[in-house]
């Protein structure tokens, strides 16, 4: 279903609809859509399911804002539908679990049905997801509907999945509807805040991201957490074994949260302190969405010459300027516009700085790192 949607707005795209426009891709998401959700209705296997949540999802990013009230408020229904039936289905399995008769068999087999579950769970954060960035506030009515089936999900008795799930669908409503989401915070950032510390790296990142997220549309609202913030994001940072691959995506989605406080509420913090250690965290290569916004933060400090960036007497541009050569010589870890911006800047420091200060920051660059920047620089 979802390729022959995908198909028709690809036509209508072309001109090739033969002048058919949008409001036939309408009608057929207002057929497709409907049966779609009916049939999920009736189907007992939880792995189909599953595939069809990923399709109605598909088909929800196809049609975009061309759905109508009633349509959204159709899927809310189901959506609410499948996550009392998916839970109640848990808790079948948690009282065969307890019976006298109960062996390692059906405990394996329990284990598998639970894992589908939570697909089923991560596919329903998909949607509601999707709804949140196609109508960003307008959906609001419909997500305080949906809120006494989330809450229960940031439980502590609640799977790792099931919590990432929830703070996932929060930093999404924070980040599309912005002033509009300021409601919710004194409800969920206490749990964001006490998840950035979760067992889970998972759990961690998606609580250390919302934090990014309220930080920067927060204003006001977030200014009296910054401390909280920033205590809670320093833990994900120092902790020994913070960069290993398990927790890399985490650490630098802190490292960017960090990045966001410094920028958005700068007169809340102690800023000659906290900006170098933020310094001291890059470049981040992991997440490079994430690592492309933060390496962009950085490249603006520097352009502006923000005085705690750069330090007392420059005392930190050695550490930007290894920052630099490593991120134009990284793997998709910045934007060719900035790339730009810092080859920019360091041919200005090229001019400006006596040669030798400028020669001993280059000989702690590896071979290929001043290999590569020379041919950047004189090109």
């Amino acid at each position: 279903m979802p390729e022959l949607m995908r198909s028709a707005k690809l036509a209508i795209d072309k001109g090739k609809a033969q002048g058919r426009d949008l409001s036939y891709l309408k009608q057929l998401s207002d057929y497709i859509i409907p049966a779609m959700l009916e049939a999920l209705h009736k189907e007992p296997d939880t792995e189909i399911c599953v595939s069809m949540l990923e399709a109605i999802n598909e088909c929800l990013q196809i049609s975009g804002n061309l759905l109508d009230e009633g349509k959204i408020r159709s899927i809310v229904d189901e959506v609410k539908q499948v996550m009392t039936a998916s839970s109640s289905r848990k808790r079948e399995r948690g009282e065969r679990a307890n019976a006298e008769d109960f062996d390692a068999e059906e405990g394996e087999l329990i284990k598998e049905e639970n894992e589908e579950e939570e697909e089923i769970f991560d596919q329903v954060g998909e949607i509601l997801g999707t709804l949140v960035k196609t109508f960003k506030a307008s959906f609001l009515p419909f997500f305080d509907e949906l809120s006494s089936y989330l809450t229960p999900m940031w439980g502590r008795d609640k799977t790792a999945e099931e919590r990432r799930i929830a703070i996932c669908i929060f930093d999404d409503v924070a980040e599309q509807c912005r002033d509009a989401a300021f409601k919710y915070y004194d409800t969920y950032l206490p749990f964001v805040l006490e998840a950035c510390n979760d067992e889970s790296p998972e759990v961690r990142q998606a609580a250390v991201y919302g934090l990014g997220v309220c930080a920067e549309f927060g204003g006001s609202v977030f200014k009296p957490l910054v401390g909280e913030a920033l205590s809670r994001l320093n833990v994900v940072i120092q902790q020994p074994n913070a960069r290993q691959s398990e927790n890399a995506m985490a650490y630098d989605n802190a490292v960017s949260a960090v990045g966001k406080i410094c920028l958005f509420h700068r007169d809340s913090i102690d800023s000659s302190q906290v900006l170098p250690a933020w310094l001291n965290c890059l470049p981040i290569s992991n997440d490079v969405i994430e690592a492309k916004v933060v390496h962009d933060q950085l490249c603006s400090m520097v352009e502006r010459q923000d005085v705690d960036l750069l330090g007392p007497n420059n005392q930190y541009l050695p550490k930007i300027i290894t920052v630099f050569a490593e991120v134009l010589t990284g793997k998709d870890v910045v934007t060719q516009e900035t790339a730009g911006r810092m080859v920019n800047i360091l041919r200005q420091l090229q001019q400006t700085l006596p040669p030798s200060a400028l020669g001993s920051i280059w000989s702690t660059l590896k071979p290929e790192q001043q290999h590569a920047l020379q041919s950047m620089l004189s090109s």
